[in-house]
């Protein structure tokens, strides 16, 4: 089958892999009709990769039709329209059972808990993917729920609500969201959907935040963000921050950002191994302080409602659509964060 493959720094190509196949009874092969690139994709992409493997597929984020099922998966048959959570679940331990498969007991690493980062798990960036532990690694996906929509809720809709419910965001409260992405545009529909009176919104990208303000957030405006999110709030700041970078610059802004006795949420994707955490900054404002990944599984349910009802709109942060075989072209445009990237469908089928 094609797919991409991952070949070093700035060198994704598009090519031949093997056909995924069924290898064991609870596996399943979903043949992909949309997938995502994600933005700890580019993370990979710019040689910052979470393995040192090379010539893997990338991607964790799909939605396609099932064409293969083992013989002990009950819950999904072929014809079956799915999506692909980002994060992979053993189906064995208690943490997976309750849907915490970023929590996973038998884990050994990072690359067990997700596709596309090693070639321990085959990403989605390719025409068919194999699914481990189907009957819990797979989601039915509501006829009314658009492929993009699909998309976007493998990872960035889950991350973005994770963030926001360990931000604890309360109804009238004012929100800070750093970063506006797809993630962070996810971010900002979610705090609304909580009960935000206000969401404010800072990047560098200055059509990124034209765009955000379309979806209701305040841009933050201006080269001093601090300084213009203290005077958006009359000197208090923010309630509560959702970090949705995983910069250290980014992670200091939010921490500086948040108002006495706030609460910040940090969900972009962090390599930093000495990140220089302000504690006396932290215990004299009386700071709540959170990080973590996202367990797809078990955020999902709500989302799926919230999409369905139209409270939510997951496919609003898709800007651009490409052929799985201009996937190489794709990816230098959302590296470059031109022509108002926000986020790239890659379709298979084309």
């Amino acid at each position: 089958m094609k797919a991409l493959t991952y070949h070093g720094r700035h060198d994704v190509r598009y090519g031949e892999v093997p056909d995924p196949a069924v290898t064991s009874p609870t596996d399943a092969v979903v043949r992909v009709t949309a997938a995502g690139i994600c933005g700890s994709d580019l993370h990979i992409f710019s040689g910052n990769g979470f393995s040192q493997d090379l010539g893997y597929t990338p991607g964790h984020e799909c939605v396609g039709v099932v064409v293969d099922t083992g013989s002990q998966v009950t819950r999904f048959r072929r014809g079956d329209r799915v999506l692909v959570p980002a994060s992979v679940g053993c189906a064995r331990c208690r943490s997976c059972a309750a849907g915490f498969t970023a929590r996973c007991e038998h884990a050994t690493s990072g690359t067990d808990l997700c596709y596309g980062v090693s070639s321990k798990l085959p990403g989605s960036q390719a025409q068919a993917l194999a699914v481990p532990y189907a009957d819990v690694n797979l989601v039915h996906v509501p006829e009314s729920i658009s492929d993009e929509a699909a998309v976007v809720l493998t990872d960035n809709a889950p991350t973005a609500w994770y963030g926001c419910r360990r931000a604890r965001i309360q109804p009238g409260e004012t929100v800070l969201v750093i970063g506006l992405g797809p993630v962070g545009l996810m971010a900002a529909q979610s705090a609304f959907a909580i009960g935000a009176a206000r969401v404010l919104g800072a990047d560098l990208v200055a059509e990124r935040r034209a765009f955000a303000a379309t979806l209701g957030v305040e841009p933050v405006e201006g080269e001093d963000a601090r300084a213009a999110i203290r005077d958006m709030t009359d000197g208090r700041g923010p309630d509560a921050v959702v970090e949705a970078v995983g910069s250290d610059a980014t992670i200091q802004l939010a921490l500086k950002a948040v108002r006495q006795a706030g609460r910040v949420s940090v969900i972009g994707v962090s390599q930093s191994k000495a990140f220089p955490f302000h504690m006396g900054l932290a215990q004299v404002k009386e700071l709540e302080f959170a990080i973590g990944l996202c367990s797809v599984h078990y955020e999902l349910p709500p989302l799926i409602a919230l999409t369905r009802a139209g409270r939510i709109k997951p496919e609003v942060v898709v800007s651009h659509r490409f052929a799985l075989s201009e996937g190489p072209a794709a990816y230098e445009l959302f590296a470059g964060r031109s022509d108002g990237v926000r986020k790239i469908i890659l379709d298979p089928t084309r």
